[in-house]
């Protein structure tokens, strides 16, 4: 059974890494990030079906978690309240026109090549092998068919089309919960409103505000490093020996 205690119901590139982290420390932990979907197998088949209206184990992948923030589960924050309807809910939100350009230079760039040519694909593969100890490809398809096709109906490069989405998805939410189990927050408000909804005290130490933005900037430029050297790997790898024989043949005439 889920145990799940604090849905995150805001979008990604919200700020939702800090609140992550900070929730392990208030102690709902551990909480569903999109990260938890390229460390699990089968979890980007779970959401998938979840979307499409199918058979889904829910309690079978959310039962370790005590919370959620990010994509996707912020997607199905209305499901995750029907299951777990005493949860509290906390909707990250963020200046609208930082939010996109953060959102298209990142996320958008890496689900562009996790879905993008064969060898940008095995790049990200290989990538996922690096970070994750093993080959991961069914995030890129699921990030596509949730997020980039269902959320924004295939338009993410129009800007005020994705932001109208953003702003909608923000009043819907606002709209559909209760609101004393509703906290609307910014990260940069820190401990105080996050730590006075969910009733626990202040830690001692900052507040965990985390710059994913560059480490994911980091890894859109590995995967695309990887992208040009498989080729050229494979390249060398067919050429030298081709060349080999062909030289060969050449001094036996």
């Amino acid at each position: 059974m889920s145990q799940v205690k604090v849905i995150g119901a805001g979008l990604g590139r919200t700020g939702t890494a800090s609140l992550q982290s900070a929730l392990g420390e208030l102690g709902f932990g551990p909480c569903y990030h999109m990260f938890e979907v390229f460390k699990n197998s089968g979890h980007a088949g779970f959401w998938e079906a979840a979307w499409r209206g199918e058979p889904a184990d829910w309690d079978g992948v959310l039962s370790p978690y005590e919370a959620t923030v990010d994509w996707p589960a912020c997607t199905f924050y209305e499901e995750l309240m029907e299951r777990t309807p005493d949860a509290k809910v906390i909707l990250s939100v963020r200046d609208p026109e930082r939010w996109y350009e953060s959102t298209r230079n990142t996320i958008y760039k890496i689900g562009k090549i996790a879905t993008g040519s064969p060898f940008s694909r095995l790049g990200f593969a290989l990538l996922s092998r690096l970070v994750f100890g093993r080959f991961k490809t069914g995030q890129g398809p699921m990030a596509e068919e949730i997020i980039w096709q269902g959320t924004f109906g295939g338009r993410f490069e129009d800007k005020d089309h994705a932001i109208e989405v953003f702003n909608r998805h923000n009043e819907e939410v606002q709209r559909r919960v209760p609101q004393e189990q509703l906290l609307v927050y910014e990260v940069k408000q820190g401990w105080g409103p996050l730590c006075e909804f969910l009733g626990v005290e202040v830690p001692d130490k900052p507040f965990p505000h985390l710059n994913d933005a560059a480490e994911i900037r980091r890894l859109i430029l590995m995967v695309r490093t990887l992208s040009v050297a498989v080729p050229a790997a494979l390249a060398l790898i067919v050429g030298i020996p081709a060349l080999a024989l062909l030289r060969r043949g050449t001094l036996r005439r």
